[in-house]
This record gives structure tokens, sequence and C-alpha cells, in this order.
């Protein structure tokens, strides 16, 4: 993600979390610690890929994620699809980005938090090797919904894996993107 992604990456925030989407200056933040040789987060945006083929014009931002590293843990702190984009495999190539980033990172661990009621997502993840480690009661706001906290050992493994749902072309996820929470190790309290 590029600071000229910021709007478009607002206006999925509003479509895909209207109650607790996060602000510009939430996203100016994070990209604020994804450029340089201290960087520790990485973004990316995934754009669509041809009028005809989806259900966004080519070159409309239709996913994105981010991932925040820290002291040899990574953090997933968002990942957001466009409904009519989900089911494509979009979600796992975003995630598997986030998860070589996390490589990048040399991070020997990457956690995460999803909504105990997002039972699709959580299917993602675990099929990515991550397992359920707690529970964060009433952590997303405003609803009070609880968080499933999930960690994977070995982000290298599944980076490096073969994606067998039919990767999109490379042209899909253009550029890194940002997207992350000033605690590290506790997500966005808002998304997943």
């Amino acid at each position: 993600m590029r600071w000229w992604d910021i709007e478009p990456v607002l206006a999925l925030e509003q479509r895909l979390f209207p109650e607790d989407a996060w602000s510009a200056g939430m996203f100016w933040s994070e990209l604020a610690h994804a450029r340089g040789a201290d960087a520790t987060r990485r973004y990316l945006v995934a754009e669509g890929a041809a009028p005809a083929a989806a259900a966004e014009p080519a070159g409309r931002l239709v996913g994105y994620g981010g991932l925040a590293a820290v002291g040899g843990t990574g953090d997933i702190q968002t990942i957001g699809v466009l409904p009519g984009h989900r089911g494509t495999g979009l979600g796992a190539r975003l995630l598997r980005a986030l998860l070589r980033a996390a490589t990048d990172f040399e991070c020997a661990e990457v956690l995460l938090e999803v909504r105990v009621d997002n039972a699709p997502a959580q299917r993602l993840y675990e099929r990515f090797g991550f397992v359920p480690i707690g529970i964060r009661r009433g952590y997303y706001q405003p609803t009070g919904t609880d968080a499933l906290v999930m960690r994977l050992a070995d982000p290298a493994g599944y980076a490096a894996a073969a994606d067998t749902s039919g990767d999109a072309p490379a042209n899909t996820l253009p550029h890194p993107h940002p997207h992350s929470h000033p605690h590290p190790h506790q997500g966005t309290k808002s998304h997943g």
C-alpha cells in the first residue's frame, strides 16, 4: 500500500467493516512504519484483474491486508476482500503474501485475531496451519464481539507452499499496503 491507496482503502473499509472501520490517520500511521531500514509493517492491496472477469473495473482495489512484525513475532492486522471476490482465492493469496512478509521480517511465529462468528476466515487460517490459542472477550468494538486468537508456528513453510485454489495473475497484488494497530500483538480490535 502507498499513500495514494489510502482513500480507496478507506472506501473498502466502510463497505467491509462499517461499524469499526479504520480512520485515515490509522492508515497513515501504519504506512509510516512500512518504509525504510527500520520498517516493521507490510501492507498490500489487490486490484481487480479485468472488468469482464470481476465485479469491479480493472485497477480498482478489491482487497487489502496488513502485517506488523516486532521481536520475531508477526501479527496479521487485517485482511479484507470485497464480497464479489470472496471464494476466488484472493484472501489466500493476500495471506500467503503476508506470511512471506513475516518471513522477510524473520518472524518465528504469526498471530492474529478473528471474529468468533467469522467461520470462513477461520477455515482459511486453519488451512494455512493457524491453530486457536485463546479467546479475547469483547475484543471487537463497538459491537463487543469476541475474538478467537490464532497462532502459526512456521510462517516460512506456509509462505512458500503452492496455492491449490487457483492463483490469479501476479498483477492482482501489485504493491505493498499498510494496516495495523499500535500494539503489535493485539491486532486492530476491529477486523477479522
